[in-house]
């Protein structure tokens, strides 16, 4: 982002960015509710007709595309509450979980206290880093972390339905089950540290969600519920994960070697992708700003496209982090991968 400055005037720099974006930190409750509650609503109903529509007939098919979108929407969601500070969305994420999280078996806790080790300096791309991988060097990493993307809605039922008896009854499981397979993470060698208060948290959101599937389940057993509304789950979910691995693959430049970044390596390493309409339904709540994120983790995503539009006005430099979509971006990263496997 800022290689092109000279290395004396990158303090300049930065604090002239800081300036250019001052009164965009604070997020507006109202379009948080407002874009929630749409994107659930959307999805829910995209969802319920799906179930109710002829199999493979073009109009269930097009109801669970609108609940693919509506959903991975709702579900991005996760990343704004991790960074928005205490007490500014008060009932947020309780709704959002009650909403999104846990009928879609990814309560906040899998990235709450998870995702700030993403942009720490000590620990971004390293082995503590629970969202970078070496993609730049493995075209075939690229293709396996893409493809295990339709395994996760499968292991997110193991984890939070049918693991959680046994978790609430057996604390040394509990502790391993929230160190090693509680979290949003992309790195199988990310190991998460859990306070008290994270651990009790984990329980009460593990136990909802596996209640609220139980519920389901016997719903379906008593004829109230057709079973296919599962398999209907599992392929919204599925294809909505994909859609976020893609996301994620062209969201840096994953070329980390596994040491530390400095804050100028790192902003270097992430990418915009500014795009146009149709970049919001596949990198949706801010998420195609990812540099500008990394820069400035705390404005909320409504207002990242004016910070952009202001930041690459006056400081042109800035545009060296930017994009040309999403499949150019994969293109890339694939292979570059495949040329440092040769």
């Amino acid at each position: 982002m800022i290689a092109m400055v000279p290395e004396d005037d990158v303090a300049l720099f930065d604090a002239e960015a800081r300036r250019l974006v001052a009164d965009l930190h604070a997020p507006r409750p109202r379009v948080f509710w407002m874009d929630l509650i749409a994107s659930a609503g959307v999805g829910w109903a995209g969802f319920a007709l799906a179930v109710m529509l002829p199999p493979f007939s073009a109009g269930m098919i097009a109801a669970a595309a609108v609940a693919i979108f509506a959903f991975y929407r709702g579900l991005c969601f996760i990343h704004e509450i991790t960074h928005v500070r205490s007490g500014a969305l008060p009932g947020f994420e309780l709704m959002w979980n009650l909403l999104i999280g846990l009928p879609l078996l990814m309560p906040s806790s899998v990235y709450l206290g998870v995702h700030q080790d993403h942009h720490k300096l000590s620990t971004y791309s390293t082995v503590d880093d629970p969202e970078y991988l070496p993609f730049a060097s493995s075209g075939k990493l690229t293709v396996r972390f893409t493809l295990g993307a339709l395994v996760i809605p499968v292991l997110l039922v193991v984890r939070f339905v049918i693991a959680v008896p046994l978790e609430l009854i057996w604390p040394r499981f509990h502790r391993f089950l929230a160190s090693c397979a509680s979290s949003l993470s992309m790195n199988p060698k990310y190991r998460r540290v859990v306070s008290d208060a994270m651990s009790k948290k984990m329980r009460a959101l593990h136990a909802a969600a596996s209640g609220l599937w139980a519920g389901a389940f016997l719903l379906a057993w008593a004829g109230f519920l057709p079973w296919r509304a599962f398999l209907i789950w599992y392929a919204i979910t599925a294809v909505a994960s994909v859609i976020n691995t893609l996301r994620t693959l062209v969201a840096h430049q994953y070329e980390g070697t596994g040491k530390p970044m400095s804050r100028r390596e790192q902003l270097l390493d992430s990418v915009d992708t500014p795009g146009a309409r149709v970049t919001e339904l596949w990198a949706p709540v801010g998420l195609r700003y990812h540099a500008l994120h990394h820069y400035f983790p705390g404005i909320p995503y409504h207002n990242l496209g004016e910070a952009y539009r202001r930041l690459v006005k006056a400081l042109p430099d800035y545009q060296i982090s930017t994009g040309d979509g999403l499949v150019p971006g994969l293109t890339t990263l694939y292979r570059k991968g495949r040329a440092a496997e040769m």
